[in-house]
């Protein structure tokens, strides 16, 4: 659902790729629907099959780390692509080492690492205004 109107495309690149799995991660999802981004931030970008319930974010397969080129609001449910495949919608926002960075919690089936769907650094990175 669009709550305040239309929206740029958030717009980053891929700096780094990570090859890690965790099922005890630990993580909680943070409060807010939204985050503000600005350009030069780089910021973590974390999968899982999670839904939003108490919070609490353990299965996870890290993506790797995206530079925001184009900065903007990134809001649960847009969607993320990277490199031109979509690789699911953001859950949230889990802040335990900000102000380093956030990591953007993209939900999806199945948690996968940025290995295992052939990241590559330099990969365009994408936050789009869900269509509904």
């Amino acid at each position: 659902m669009i709550e305040d109107g239309s929206k740029r495309t958030v717009s980053g690149v891929l700096v780094k790729v990570l090859v890690h799995r965790r099922e005890d991660r630990g993580m909680r999802l943070e409060e807010f629907a939204s985050r503000c981004v600005r350009q030069g931030e780089v910021h973590e970008l974390v999968t899982t099959d999670h839904g939003v319930g108490d919070g609490s974010i353990d299965r996870v397969g890290f993506l790797g780390f995206a530079e925001i080129r184009d900065g903007g609001v990134i809001d649960r449910g847009d969607e993320v692509r990277i490199g031109g495949q979509v690789v699911g919608t953001v859950l949230g926002f889990d802040a335990c080492h900000f102000p380093n960075h956030y990591n953007i919690l993209i939900s999806r089936e199945v948690p996968v690492t940025g290995e295992q769907i052939a990241l590559s650094p330099e990969s365009t990175v994408h936050f789009v205004q869900s269509a509904s």
